[in-house]
């Protein structure tokens, strides 16, 4: 079997965007995580046991001609849990494909993970970050994201602010109309993001996925 390490969310033989699924391991539990429904994206399947090298990724990203115009870290897990793999590949884009944009989808853990300052080391590496926000306050976030580290609410908005810093093109998400508990205060969200110096983005949740 060969693990899906590059995908897309479309059947063209030339997508935009590619997605890059570097591991299944994430410091949440989402409760709204499609992770936990469904094995695939696309008839793509997402799981993996991470055993795998940077020459991998890239022979399957070299599959998808021409080069897409972004590519994404992004798979059912947190990607800066591959930390160093995400630089290694990175790095090949930027100096292989300088064209090419590159944004990373995360839960904001990282510097609580590695406690050191993540986002200033991707400074010249990342062009995005989407930051999962998710609430405007840390018992809804925990009750939502059920996250295994301490904090990890303030930790999230420490993230947002550091991307930004780092000059980072920083997004701010939430995820609403997954269920009928949670009426998520997106104005309030938006405003947290806003004076993180980050855009925020409401991302309806879509009940069967990609």
């Amino acid at each position: 079997m060969q693990y899906t390490l590059v995908y897309s969310i479309n059947k063209e033989s030339s997508p935009e965007t590619v997605y890059i699924n570097l591991t299944n391991a994430c410091t949440n539990n989402c409760i709204f995580c499609l992770r936990s429904q469904k094995d695939d994206v696309c008839g793509s399947e997402m799981w993996h046991d991470d055993n795998y090298t940077l020459e991998d990724i890239v022979k399957q990203f070299e599959n998808y001609k021409p080069s897409p115009k972004q590519v994404v870290f992004c798979g059912y897990g947190e990607p800066f849990l591959k930390k160093d793999m995400m630089k290694a590949f990175a790095q090949y884009i930027r100096e292989n494909y300088p064209e090419i944009k590159i944004r990373v989808n995360t839960n904001g853990h990282a510097n609580a993970i590695y406690e050191t300052n993540v986002a200033e080391e991707f400074k010249d590496l990342i062009d995005e970050a989407s930051v999962s926000l998710n609430s405007d306050n840390p018992k809804e976030y925990d009750e939502i994201c059920k996250p295994n580290i301490k904090n990890a609410y303030e930790e999230v908005k420490k993230f947002i602010k550091a991307c930004n810093e780092a000059g980072i093109k920083t997004y701010a998400s939430v995820v609403t109309g997954f269920d009928n508990e949670h009426n998520i205060n997106v104005e309030n969200c938006r405003k947290i993001a806003n004076e993180l110096g980050a855009e925020f983005r409401n991302r309806e949740f879509i009940s069967n996925g990609y």
